[in-house]
């Protein structure tokens, strides 16, 4: 159930994202929904979140593994890269779809990861979704 619901909380902040990373037309980042209508675009939000948490469960920690030299060198900066490489990933998986979240270059996508994790974190913090279970 937690699991459902933090995919919707990165299916929100990736909205919230495109609003304020979001160019005029096709600058920035955006969301190319499946149909034109409202469920369409919202569906689209949530497969483009789960699709980022597959990637970032699965390559995110073999990138952070074997780029721990640079996040030592850089003090951890390299991680808003780490996480732009992420974000340039699940763009272009949508894009073999045909649908889903679109780039307008990497550093469109550096920057819309960094509102995306602070977004995440904010709402997650908010609904208490991140905290560990005490089993």
């Amino acid at each position: 159930m937690r699991t459902l619901i933090r995919i919707l909380v990165n299916a929100f902040a990736l909205w919230l994202t495109t609003l304020i990373v979001g160019g005029s037309g096709e600058h920035g980042v955006w969301v190319e929904p499946i149909t034109d209508d409202g469920s369409g675009k919202v569906l689209t939000l949530v497969l483009v979140a789960l699709v980022f948490g597959l990637v970032n469960g699965t390559l995110g920690k073999v990138v952070r593994f074997v780029s721990i030299p640079l996040y030592i060198v850089t003090l951890g900066l390299f991680g808003l890269i780490v996480n732009g490489l992420l974000l340039a990933v699940v763009a272009w998986l949508s894009d073999l779809a045909g649908f889903g979240l679109r780039l307008d270059g990497f550093w469109w996508g550096v920057l819309a990861a960094l509102v995306l994790s602070i977004l995440s974190g904010i709402l997650n913090g908010l609904l208490g979704t991140s905290r560990k279970r005490a089993d």
